[in-house]
């Protein structure tokens, strides 16, 4: 059986438009472009820049949150690559399903 690795993110940077450089608790980093994946009722007020920008490290759990209650597993932004299309096509679909003229 394999296990889930626990990953912390340590620090990050607004490095762009929705963008940010995170960096982990095994010093690895991965540079996120958040936009595509800003859709639904949790995330899409995201899209907002400025509430974006308002992202903070929690401390007690080592993610990446906002005020909205947004938040992301460190283990999915550890290996974003593994699973942003997945993520992004997920959010998009809902997004279209939720806001298709009845």
């Amino acid at each position: 059986m394999q296990r889930h690795k626990l990953f912390r993110v340590t620090k990050f940077e607004i490095v762009g438009a929705y963008t940010l450089r995170i960096c982990f608790d095994d010093g690895s980093e991965q540079t996120i472009d958040f936009l595509p994946v800003l859709y639904g009722p949790v995330f899409g007020p995201l899209r907002d820049k400025e509430l974006f920008e308002q992202v903070q490290l929690s401390d007690y759990a080592g993610c990446l949150e906002w005020p909205t209650g947004a938040d992301f597993d460190p283990e999915t932004l550890r290996n974003w690559p593994d699973y942003k299309d997945a993520i992004i096509t997920r959010r998009q679909s809902q997004w279209r399903s939720e806001n298709v003229p009845v």
